[in-house]
């Protein structure tokens, strides 16, 4: 059939629809109808799951009514000012006032696309969703789409906005802001015919979501996973954290979101505190949204870098000085969920040096979403009282988590990724100077990706000891993007640019299989947790899979209700998990997982009692 479609159209027999003849080469014609096409698949999806599903409850479709912008703005506005009235006074406010001024000044603009380069500690998340909703007023656009790299950016993000745009809980309106970060699978065989209602529709004036969601939907070809793309014209996306896009599809990225600014009304705001040169791989034109970025960079500069890479670098020798801190208040951010456990596990340890006598916290995608957001406000709270506190996290808290620590360890990562740790660290500019350490342990590891390995290439390049600069340097910054890519060589670009050629073919299944925004080597699957929680929380849990499990429509509800309690383990693990029956089936890829829950770190694959015995 995707062989076909073009046939007709070049045959006359379908004529194309006029708005094509002023885009230029047929190149660019048929990327158009690529998207074109998307958007209407997903209308006619959605439309469809909504009769169905209120054909079976015994009433009309449920469709939000198109909100109020103006109203959102205004109550954005006021409730951004009583919350900063609660917060203690900070040396960097003056600065993050003049950022949010700038992007409201710049959010009446005409719709296209936006940079908005704010340093990390700039108040960017707030700032974000003020030109958001002031662009959204001045141009009548419907709905605001925020998606980020992280879940804990998603979870964090949410929060806030739900604290600036959600109504009162006893007002009886219906929540303005809708998180989204499942990523369960609802197309799988043997899924039951009414698996797919429970799929996200985006029906909702603020969205939270995650950029594999985004994107994985726009180049996908299942009916659940596309049902939410018409949400997106006549829509501002705001790309958080764009420096995590994979590079290997960046190609095709970049062009469809140009596809969504150019014909379908959307506007596309991308941010980051270490904004990559996206204009030498694609002529996009963009506007700036900060009008100093050099010089706001230079005022928000407030740490020193350590640099420790040395052969007698150990993960024991990092456990045993960040014991010697005593009680100080330290965050170590590593690169794996298992060198985080095996970090927390040292640091935790009865017997040897390296033992903290502080109370030390850990944090991974293989803790449920709920415990990852009482573990950080946990934190939060220390942290406000200037108690002892250690956490040793995965890289899910360096990008978008506002926590200020005054000594960060951050094992040896792309140059973005040390600039993102050097955001925990006097955040709020209380001190003089903060301090980052930068540790690269010879017992470590690193992941085989080709992108991976050209970034840190690239990384110690131009960043490191002696006259090296440091990772806020933004001369030095985009030397290191170009040479990162121009390191990947041809093998690097290949890909984007084959999904472009299917994509201008129409042949749908080859480009759904071939953009694949997580390498299949780390796919993550989904699994429910129940442990660790009252008698009440289980059964709440419990009612929620019986209706997804049941043989009637339920919509997305008891999915959205589930998030909370939904961690991540390698699909192998989950595999294997089913088979000796430590996890369930539920519907399309996701299970219940029945084995043990370690209270602090969650499913810990190197603890035999968390493995439930089996061997990994």
């Amino acid at each position: 059939m995707a062989r076909v479609v073009p046939e007709i159209l070049r045959e006359g027999r379908i004529p194309p629809p006029a708005w094509l003849a002023g885009l230029g080469s047929p190149q660019r014609q048929a990327l158009a109808v690529d998207v074109f096409t998307r958007m209407v698949f997903s209308c006619v999806v959605d439309a469809d799951y909504l009769d169905t599903e209120a054909h079976f409850a015994g009433g009309e479709p449920r469709v939000a009514a198109r909100a109020d912008m103006g109203v959102l703005l205004k109550r954005f506005e006021e409730r951004r000012l009583r919350l900063l009235a609660r917060r203690a006074a900070s040396p960097v406010d003056e600065l993050r006032e003049r950022v949010y001024a700038q992007a409201l000044a710049a959010a009446a603009g005409a719709p296209g696309m936006y940079v908005l380069h704010v340093p990390t500690g700039g108040a960017k998340t707030i700032a974000a969703g003020g030109f958001a909703l002031r662009h959204a007023v001045e141009h009548g656009l419907g709905r605001v789409v925020f998606a980020v790299p992280y879940i804990s950016i998603t979870q964090q993000n949410a929060e806030v906005y739900r604290e600036l745009l959600d109504p009162a809980p006893d007002s009886g309106e219906r929540p303005v802001v809708l998180e989204h970060h499942s990523s369960v699978e609802l197309d799988e065989e043997g899924a039951g015919a009414w698996a797919r209602m429970a799929a996200e529709n985006w029906d909702a004036p603020v969205v939270v979501t995650t950029t594999v969601q985004l994107f994985q939907s726009l180049f996908a070809r299942k009916p659940s996973v596309m049902r939410k793309l018409h949400r997106l014209a006549g829509s501002v996306i705001v790309l958080d954290e764009v420096q995590a896009l994979p590079d290997r599809l960046l190609i095709p990225i970049l062009s469809v979101l140009r596809d969504l600014v150019e014909h379908f009304g959307a506007s596309v705001v991308l941010t980051s505190a270490t904004q990559p040169s996206f204009w030498s791989l694609a002529q996009l034109p963009r506007y700036g949204v900060i009008e100093d970025v050099s010089g706001l960079f230079e005022e928000l500069r407030r740490v020193d870098y350590d640099w420790r890479l040395g052969p007698e670098v150990t993960w024991e020798s990092i456990a045993q000085d960040i014991a010697s801190e005593g009680g100080e208040q330290v965050l170590t951010i590593v690169n794996t969920t298992r060198d985080s456990a095996r970090l927390h596990r040292l640091l935790n340890s009865a017997e040897g040096e390296a033992r903290v006598t502080a109370p030390v916290w850990h944090l991974s995608t293989r803790m449920t979403a709920e415990h990852r957001r009482e573990v950080i406000r946990h934190v939060r709270g220390e942290l406000a009282a200037n108690r002892p506190v250690h956490v040793v996290s995965t890289s899910l808290i360096e990008a978008g988590v506002d926590v200020d620590f005054p000594r960060v360890y951050r094992a040896w990562a792309p140059a973005e990724a040390l600039q993102q740790a050097a955001g925990r660290c006097n955040r709020d500019g209380r001190l003089d100077r903060g301090t980052v350490v930068v540790f690269r342990p010879v017992d470590g590891g690193v992941p085989k990706d080709l992108s991976y390995r050209a970034a840190l290439e690239a990384t110690g390049e131009f960043f490191g000891p002696g006259d090296a600069s440091a990772p806020d340097d933004l001369e030095a910054l985009e030397c290191y993007y170009e040479k990162r890519w121009a390191l990947q060589g041809t093998d690097g670009r290949s890909m984007g640019e084959s999904i472009q050629e299917l994509r201008r073919l129409w042949d749908f299944p080859a480009v759904a299989e071939a953009f694949q925004m997580i390498d299949s080597r780390y796919a993550q699957s989904v699994v429910v947790i129940r442990a660790e929680k009252t008698d009440e929380e289980r059964d709440a849990i419990e009612s929620d899979i019986a209706l997804l499990r049941s043989s009637y429509p339920a919509g997305p509800e008891p999915l959205r209700r589930l998030q909370p309690h939904m961690a991540t383990l390698p699909r192998h693990e989950v595999a294997e998990g089913l088979r000796v029956g430590l996890a369930e089936p539920v519907i399309g890829d996701l299970v219940v997982w029945r084995g043990h829950y370690d209270p602090v770190r969650g499913l810990d694959a190197d603890d035999p009692e968390d493995r439930g015995g089996y061997v990994l």
